[in-house]
């Protein structure tokens, strides 16, 4: 998956919007935000019911920016964590970190950074 994911579309478009721009939902437009709500975990159903309207779409495209830059953050967070335990020796302390993560995110390619984080700490165990 991870090499599927290009959101800098998405946060450029979102940029616009909270900067005043209205959004307008163009073929392109709708393409984008189905295609990220799947990269973010919200359901087709929900996201095809939001671009009804440029409320419920705007709001759509503001979840999506939100999902990205908080599991961003929270992957960033979990990885330094990690990595400072890992490097003290705490091999399980690290792997509960990138456990904690597991159990919260939803969006996939973290989820999917996480595991292969946890692979990591497996080898070095090994």
């Amino acid at each position: 998956m991870s090499e599927d994911v290009n959101w800098d579309e998405v946060r450029a478009l979102a940029a616009r919007v909270e900067a005043g721009e209205a959004l307008v939902l163009t073929p392109d437009v709708r393409e984008l935000l189905l295609r990220t709500a799947r990269e973010v975990a919200i359901p087709d159903a929900d996201a095809q019911a939001a671009l009804q309207d440029i409320t419920t779409a705007t709001a759509l495209l503001r979840e999506e920016r939100g999902r990205i830059r908080d599991g961003s953050m929270r992957m960033m967070s979990a990885r330094s964590e990690a990595r400072k335990l890992r490097q003290a020796g705490d091999i399980a302390g690290a792997r509960r970190v990138m456990e904690d993560l597991l159990a919260v995110e939803i969006v996939p390619l973290y989820r999917e950074l996480a595991e292969i984080a946890l692979e990591d700490l497996d080898d070095a165990e090994g």
